[in-house]
């Protein structure tokens, strides 16, 4: 086991809450890997709070930390520049501190991209029905785009998803009581909403019209199996977790604090399922 110094490189989680969050596993899994002098540390910080928290994270000495529900977007007004995957996504979801300065990314959609498709899943295989609005939909969605795919998107604020519509040309936007109806026609079906992780309301989605080649894309991963992917399988669907998605989009950010190039492979997903 190694052991921290006072030259330790620091970063962590930023949400509210932040109890449900592996990432400390996972980023500790690899510095303990890799012999690092450093730590990857919860930071629940209430919405109200979070500009100053940033600052004061700056002002302590941190490398970058990651960013969860309900942050992603305020982060983005939080950073000093953006990249162009966050610009495009609308959304922060891993800062970088620089001589006092915060840069921001977005790997949500990368990450989510990449878990698809290590499950053999392909993403062009044709419309894609994309539930929610928020930070991590947007990611999804212009992954999606850029790869060519057409996207729907429900939410359960309507007026929120024509905002994003308005950032994101081509996207089409439709009623949530209407998400049922549009299932038939899709290939995807990726849940990016809180409804169904553990402590939160169901999902109520209907699979029953779902094609038979339809994959499920859940990106909570609290539960690992969500009621959606359970019911997804038992039709003989085509289901992918969330945790994969989260495994994926933290390379960028640990490699960015840390200066190692960590690797996702089975023994880093059974050390982040043991937690």
């Amino acid at each position: 086991m190694s052991y921290l110094t006072g030259k330790a490189m620091l970063a962590g989680i930023t949400g509210w809450p932040v109890t449900h969050s592996r990432s400390p596993r996972l980023h500790g899994y690899w510095l303990e890997k890799h012999g690092v002098d450093g730590a990857y540390v919860p930071l629940p910080i209430a919405p109200g709070n979070y500009p100053d928290a940033i600052k004061g994270l700056v002002y302590a000495g941190f490398r970058g930390c990651n960013v969860t529900a309900p942050h992603k977007l305020t982060a983005f007004e939080v950073c000093d520049t953006v990249d162009e995957i966050a610009h495009k996504a609308g959304a922060v979801n891993t800062m970088v501190f620089d001589d006092g300065r915060v840069r921001g990314t977005n790997t949500d959609g990368l990450g989510w991209l990449q878990n698809l498709r290590s499950y053999g899943c392909d993403p062009n295989a044709g419309p894609a029905l994309v539930l929610g609005a928020g930070g991590a939909a947007r990611a999804v969605i212009a992954v999606l785009q850029h790869i060519g795919v057409k996207v729907l998107v429900a939410n359960r604020t309507r007026e929120t998803a024509e905002g994003l519509a308005k950032m994101l040309t081509g996207l089409t936007v439709i009623d949530w009581d209407r998400r049922n109806d549009v299932i038939a026609d899709s290939a995807l079906l990726v849940n990016t909403t809180s409804l169904g992780m553990t402590g939160n309301p169901p999902l109520a989605v209907s699979l029953e019209k779902a094609p038979s080649n339809m994959t499920v894309s859940d990106i909570v991963y609290t539960p690992l199996e969500t009621a959606l992917l359970a019911d997804a399988r038992a039709r003989g669907l085509r289901p992918v977790e969330g945790l994969g998605m989260l495994l994926h989009q933290a390379v960028i950010g640990h490699n960015a604090w840390f200066g190692t190039n960590p690797v996702v492979d089975e023994a880093l997903r059974a050390f982040v399922l043991a937690a």
